[in-house]
C-alpha cells in the first residue's frame, strides 16, 4: 500500500512540474520551450523605427503561438552597438539594430552602402540588398563571421549636417569636428565632405555639443527631433549624404538553437515589417521637419552638387569605386 502511494504521488509531483513548467513559459502550446530575443538599439522610444520594432515583436509572438517573444530595449539600455554586435557573436539571445558601416569591420565591403551619395532613396539602396552582391555579403557575414542577417530593409530616412554655422559647400564644413559613428565608411565620408569625425556614441552627443567637443553632427531627422538637438544645433543642412538603411543582426550561434519553423517566422516577419516601416518613416519625413522648423531649427539648402562631386574622394580611399560601378551595373542605376 505504502508503494503505491508513493508512486502515485511521484506522478503528481511530475504533472505539477510539467504544469508549471508550460505556465512559467507562458502557456506555450504542448509545452513547447519559449525563446526570447532581446532587441537592442541607439534610437529612442518615440522614434518611428521603435514603433517599427513593437509591431515586429507583436507579429512575432502571434505568428509563433507564444514561442518566440522579442523585448524592445531603445535608447543603448544594453550598451553601445559594438558591445552588443560582440555579446551576439558569444551566442547571447540579443539582436542590434546596424548598419553597412558597421558590418564593414566584418566584411568590408558592405560598408559601400553607407558611404556619402551612394543612393538617392530608399528604393534604390533597397535594391542593392537585393542584388547578388548583397547575398554574398550577407553569406560571407554568416559562414565567415557568424553574423546573421534577418533583414536588411530597415530605413530611418537620409542623414542631414546640423550645425551652428552656415554651411553651403564642402569648404564650409573645414575644421568642424562632425559627430559620426566610428565605422571607416562613414568617417571617411565626412572627411571628404570637409568635416573632422569624431566618433561618439549618439546619447552623448547633445552633451558633447554642450561642452564644445564637437561643432556638430549629422544625423537623420527623426533623431533629430527624438534628441532635442535642435536645442543646441540651429542650422539643417540638407545634404541628405547618407541613405540611412539599417539591418537586424543576431548572432548565428543563437539563431541556430531556433526550431526551423521559429526561423522561418523570425526571418520572414522582420522583412515584412521593415520594408512596411520604411514606407511609414518616408511618410513621416515632412511632418518631421514641420516639427524641428517649428522649435527654431533654420534650413539651409546648401550646393549639394559640391558635395556629391566631395564624395568621390571617400570612394577613392576605400578602393570602392570600381565596386560601386559594378553594383550600380547590377541593379541598372
Amino acid at each position: 500500500m505504502r508503494k503505491q502511494f508513493v508512486v502515485v504521488l511521484a506522478i503528481v509531483v511530475l504533472l505539477i512540474a510539467s504544469a508549471t513548467s508550460v505556465f512559467a513559459q507562458g502557456g506555450a502550446e504542448k509545452g513547447d520551450k519559449v525563446y526570447t530575443l532581446k532587441l537592442s538599439t541607439q534610437l529612442n522610444e518615440t522614434t518611428p523605427m521603435v514603433d517599427g520594432f513593437k509591431e515586429l515583436a507583436k507579429n512575432v509572438k502571434e505568428k509563433s503561438n507564444g514561442r518566440l517573444n522579442i523585448e524592445i530595449y531603445p535608447s543603448a539600455q544594453l550598451g553601445s552597438d559594438e558591445d552588443v554586435i560582440e555579446q551576439a557573436l558569444q551566442g547571447v539571445n540579443v539582436a542590434v539594430l546596424t548598419d553597412g558601416g558597421r558590418m564593414g569591420n566584418y566584411v568590408k565591403d558592405i560598408s559601400i552602402i553607407g558611404m556619402a551619395y551612394f543612393a538617392n532613396n530608399y528604393d534604390e539602396v533597397l535594391k542593392v540588398t537585393q542584388s547578388s552582391k548583397f547575398a554574398e555579403w550577407e553569406k560571407e557575414l554568416s559562414e565567415k563571421n557568424g553574423i546573421r542577417i534577418l533583414s536588411f530593409n530597415w530605413y530611418d530616412g537620409g542623414r542631414h549636417f546640423f550645425t551652428n554655422k552656415i554651411v553651403n559647400t564642402p569648404a564650409d564644413l573645414k575644421g568642424l569636428r562632425i559627430r559620426t559613428p566610428g565605422a571607416p565608411a562613414w568617417a571617411e565620408s565626412i572627411t571628404a565632405l570637409g568635416g573632422t569625425p569624431v566618433a561618439m556614441p549618439w546619447g552623448e552627443t547633445y552633451s558633447a555639443v554642450q561642452s564644445k567637443a564637437v561643432d556638430g553632427c549629422e544625423v537623420q531627422l527623426t533623431s533629430a527631433l527624438g534628441s532635442r538637438i535642435y536645442e543646441v544645433l540651429k542650422y539643417m543642412i540638407r545634404t541628405e549624404h547618407f541613405q540611412l538603411i539599417n539591418g537586424l543582426i543576431v548572432g548565428e550561434k543563437w539563431f541556430k538553437t531556433l526550431p526551423a519553423d521559429l526561423q522561418e517566422i523570425l526571418l520572414a516577419e522582420t522583412k515584412l515589417a521593415g520594408e512596411k516601416n520604411a514606407r511609414y518613416v518616408e511618410s513621416k519625413i515632412a511632418d518631421i521637419e514641420k516639427q524641428l522648423v517649428g522649435y527654431g531649427t533654420t534650413i539651409i539648402e546648401p550646393d549639394v552638387a559640391s558635395f556629391v562631386k566631395a564624395s568621390d574622394a571617400a570612394y577613392a580611399k576605400l578602393g570602392f569605386a570600381d565596386l560601386r560601378k559594378e553594383i550600380y551595373k547590377q541593379i541598372g542605376k
